[in-house]
């Protein structure tokens, strides 16, 4: 039995685990070995960068018309997913460069797709995604950051903040106001903005808890000149692009979740049937065999509701939104769980960075909070919810 999408309802398709094997292959051989250092050292993963690159896993989301490798929606997850089981860190590449680009695919002309996707496609530069700033966090439409109008191209002034990979992507998809008095309804719009253009810095890398080898800064805008033809969309449009895709790329959040909280279980199921305490190994004691059951089982439930959110990515159902949000949540309070979880299998050992496990947990908590906390993901949840309850009154 099938979707409509042609996805097997309750199986990957063959070419979907074919991919999984391929990213797996990439992420085994040439990512998990630098995940720990990448970590301690909190520097950029160059490593992943060029192994992505190379099996054109950097932004499998591109289509084929633009130079991509025109991965659906399912695909792109299985990617993140399977680089977040070896590197939380650096399943961000693939991830950020679908945040930061799917404005552009959405809403930009066809001359914007062809000139920028088919930068990022080649592997010119990644794309970064500006929307929060220092004052507009959960509210986006409070921003401050400004666009004016100067001839036939546009002047931006302002600052964003907790920008992921700032600094390294060579593109940013910039939201600003365009009309003050109209914000959220029509005052808003999109803009790429590329990092050699004058007036564009970076703040110093934040010191994070956790995806400490994905930088976190400020992207400063003074008096940043662009041409006209850079506006994504209409003028005004931007705020509905913003939103939209959110809905889209919170999914890609619920796969790196799901990645980040296998890696844990896979260390954890082998610890515990290694680990020797009373004369037998610890996996044989009924109490760890329960914890390990609820892991499995809330891991496996992540993916599926992570998988059927996916799949309306793909299609653009209706009711995109309420998956987007709810996949992220349970899957990033999955990723909270059994990282813990973990961490109590392995003990002592478990708190020290001398095993992985430690730092999974360091990282599943940025994934309750980026792309909309899940305070904010039950609030649009519910929201969803009412409207479809009202809709059939």
């Amino acid at each position: 039995m099938t979707s409509d999408a042609g996805y097997p309802m309750y199986a990957l398709s063959e070419e979907h685990q074919a991919i999984r094997e391929a990213v797996r292959a990439v992420a085994d051989a040439k990512i998990a070995p630098f995940a720990a250092a990448v970590d301690e050292e909190a520097r950029y993963p160059h490593e992943a960068a060029a192994a992505l690159l190379a099996s054109d896993f950097h932004a499998p989301h591109v289509p084929e018309e633009y130079g991509g490798a025109g991965a659906d929606a399912l695909a792109t997850v299985i990617v993140i997913e399977e680089v977040a089981r070896a590197c939380a860190s650096s399943s961000l590449i693939p991830a950020v460069n679908k945040l930061g680009s799917l404005p552009v695919q959405i809403s930009g002309s066809e001359e914007l797709k062809k000139h920028y996707l088919s930068k990022l496609a080649a592997g010119e530069g990644g794309f970064s995604y500006c929307l929060s700033e220092p004052d507009a966090g959960s509210d986006a439409g409070g921003m401050k950051t400004t666009a004016r109008q100067d001839g036939d191209g546009w002047v931006l002034n302002g600052t964003k903040r907790w920008i992921t990979n700032a600094g390294e992507s060579e593109y940013y998809t910039v939201m600003a106001v365009t009309d003050p008095e109209k914000r959220t309804r029509g005052g808003i719009s999109a803009f790429v903005v590329e990092k050699s253009d004058a007036g564009v810095s970076f703040g110093a890398p934040e010191k994070k808890l956790g995806i400490k080898g994905s930088p976190t800064r400020e992207v400063y805008l003074d008096d940043v000149h662009i041409p006209g033809d850079r506006i994504i969309g209409e003028v005004g449009s931007g705020f509905v692009t913003a939103m939209k895709t959110l809905d889209h790329t919170r999914v890609t959040i619920a796969a790196q979740a799901v990645g980040i909280a296998q890696g844990a279980l896979d260390y954890a199921l082998a610890y515990a049937q290694e680990r020797q305490q009373f004369g037998k190994p610890i996996a044989d004691f009924q109490g760890m065999q329960f914890l390990l059951a609820d892991m499995g089982i809330k891991v496996e439930a992540a993916r599926q509701i992570t998988y059927a959110a996916a799949g309306r990515s793909e299609r653009g159902d209706k009711d995109l939104t309420f998956f987007g949000a709810a996949s992220k949540t349970f899957a990033s309070d999955t990723a909270m769980q059994v990282t813990t979880d973990a961490v109590q299998v392995l003990g002592g050992y478990g708190f020290t960075r001398d095993y992985p496990v430690e730092r999974m947990m360091r990282d599943a908590k940025i994934t309750q909070i980026y792309e909309g906390t899940n305070q904010v993901q039950r609030i649009v949840a519910a929201r969803q919810l009412l409207a479809g309850i009202q809709a059939q009154l």
